[in-house]
């Protein structure tokens, strides 16, 4: 019995160990988790966010954000997203100025896979940080994984790192998702999905 015992509680270690650190119960807290977490953020602009399909989505309007009510410093942020191939997309982080929410107060992990200048296309850092390896988002589920500690962000998408740079200046702010218009016109951009949107902060 007592040897039965011991060989369970070393599966239990065992398979906790093996959990990935990103799950709730590692330091991390869930800010969208399916069609869950919209009262973690302010609807800033124009658009359309909503339930759907056990993700919180937008596919209408003249541009708009989620903005976390809470401003992280340091922090790694793990997002589950789905972009239609002509979405206009990112994830703002460490906005100098929440109430003028841009690609120039806030550091964007860009989402536009159809971007006119591909040199801060999808997995970019706009402005900053050119795409180091090409990642195309439009028609699936796909995670970004990105960190950012002193002067120093990181993004990863699907796994392949496609920015870096130590140069950032906001010491810290919120997070925003975007829901954006497409150049020249300013028509809609294609749907954005978001089911998990976690954080921990460093």
């Amino acid at each position: 019995m007592k040897r039965a015992f011991m060989l369970g509680a070393a599966f239990v270690l065992s398979a906790c160990s093996s959990m990935p650190s990103w799950m709730p119960g590692g330091g991390w807290t869930t800010l969208i988790d399916g069609d869950k977490g919209m009262d973690n953020f302010t609807l800033v602009g124009d658009a359309n966010w909503r339930v759907e399909d056990r993700a919180i989505v937008a596919d209408k309007g003249k541009g708009g954000f989620l903005l976390s009510k809470t401003a992280y410093k340091d922090f790694e942020l793990r997002v589950e997203f789905w972009a239609a191939h002509n979405a206009n997309s990112g994830i703002y982080m460490r906005c100098a100025d929440p109430k003028n929410l841009t690609d120039k107060t806030c550091y964007e992990a860009n989402i536009f896979d159809q971007r006119p200048d591909q040199t801060f296309a999808t997995g970019g850092i706009v402005h900053h940080g050119k795409v180091l390896q090409s990642v195309k988002a439009g028609g699936q589920w796909n995670t970004f994984e990105i960190t950012a500690r002193g002067s120093k962000m990181t993004v990863v998408l699907n796994g392949i790192k496609t920015a870096e740079i130590d140069n950032v200046e906001s010491p810290s702010g919120p997070i925003a998702l975007q829901y954006g218009t497409l150049p020249p016109k300013g028509e809609p951009g294609g749907i954005i999905k978001f089911r998990k949107v976690q954080v921990r902060e460093l």
